[in-house]
């Protein structure tokens, strides 16, 4: 089976076998935008659409769109230095996975590409020690695994669990999928990869990045190419630079992200922002918390329209777990009310 975009007037997607596994599927997307959005039909990049919905929500995480643009890159990044083993019929059913990761001998026996998707598919049903077997193997697994439906179904699930290390080891499985080592080589490709006229190779090099500064490979150098995509003419651009820097997740993420909320022309691109400081990429629960009081300021800010209120009220229930509806002053009395406490 190859690997095909469609595009119908929806975001880009994997045309894989469809699994029935609940762990493998991503977050409910919720995201509309109604009347005036700046958003083409068709166009890639852009947030799935859910028809006769009410308020928008924060659609999920589709590393499977950027994990085909890798695919059409394969070749490049093969001559960068990376290796791209094309294993014997990988999409060919498997009839001895392990039930658990501590199988480890049962794991040994597996081609790579097997092992990765395996431990993957345990880690995201929170299986005991997949986590760790992954961490211990994914350095070992470099040049010897390939992008496949099964891994873009995989990483695009871990990358939205709710389980952080889950989250981590999706990242993990996803750089050593694109054939790209964590070192400073790697990060020169993709930031040259970001000058491309190619709008496609641009886009999935700006996610690449991403997953790259989580892993502490050049963070300063991977926030200063995010940030300065942050004010790119191209939509699709702004809005994948916020998407890479959920990814990184470091403190230094917050306060572009919060702009980006408020100032953004899109709505694609602010409703991307206030899902990753509410809840997709890599920042912790503590992060998020210190958040609050902007997205506070942000419900009821003159500045801003009624859709990006919503995100605000949205962000804040996601956030706190509190359902207080979409009155300014009931959460603000109960946020200085929870300080005391």
């Amino acid at each position: 089976m190859e690997l095909q975009p469609r595009f119908s007037g929806q975001s880009a997607a994997i045309v894989a076998t469809p699994t029935t596994d609940p762990r493998l599927q991503p977050t409910p997307d919720y995201g509309t935008f109604g009347p005036g959005s700046d958003v083409a039909a068709g166009q890639a990049g852009s947030i799935p659409q859910s028809a006769g919905r009410g308020n928008p929500r924060f659609a999920p995480i589709a590393a499977a769109v950027i994990g085909m643009l890798a695919a059409l890159f394969a070749g490049s990044i093969s001559r960068a230095g990376s290796l791209w083993s094309r294993l014997e019929n990988p999409f060919s059913p498997q009839k001895s996975a392990p039930a658990s990761a501590k199988d480890v001998r049962q794991i040994e026996r597996m081609r790579p590409q097997r092992q990765a998707e395996a431990l993957l598919e345990l880690a995201v049903g929170k299986n005991d020690g997949a986590v760790e077997q992954i961490s211990a193997r994914v350095d070992r697994w470099q040049g010897k695994l390939e992008w496949s439906p099964q891994i873009a179904n995989l990483t695009t699930a871990a990358l939205n669990s709710n389980d952080m290390r889950v989250r981590e080891s999706g990242v993990e499985v996803e750089l050593a999928a694109y054939g790209l080592a964590k070192n400073s080589a790697s990060l020169e490709y993709l930031v040259g990869a970001v000058n491309s006229a190619d709008h496609a190779r641009k886009i999935w090099a700006l996610w690449a990045l991403g997953l790259m500064g989580n892993r502490g490979i050049g963070t300063d150098r991977v926030m200063q190419v995010l940030t300065a995509n942050l004010k790119d003419r191209d939509v699709d651009s702004r809005r994948w630079a916020v998407e890479s820097l959920a990814l990184v997740g470091t403190q230094e993420t917050i306060e572009p992200l919060l702009q980006t909320m408020h100032d953004d022309p899109s709505p694609v691109v602010r409703e991307r922002a206030a899902c990753s400081l509410a809840e997709s990429g890599m920042l912790t629960h503590e992060q998020r918390m210190s958040v609050v009081p902007r997205l506070l300021s942000y419900t009821d800010d003159p500045a801003l329209d009624a859709q990006t209120h919503g995100w605000a009220f949205e962000a804040l229930n996601d956030i706190t777990h509190q359902h207080l509806g979409n009155d300014s002053a009931t959460w603000r009395n109960w946020y200085n009310s929870s300080k005391g406490d």
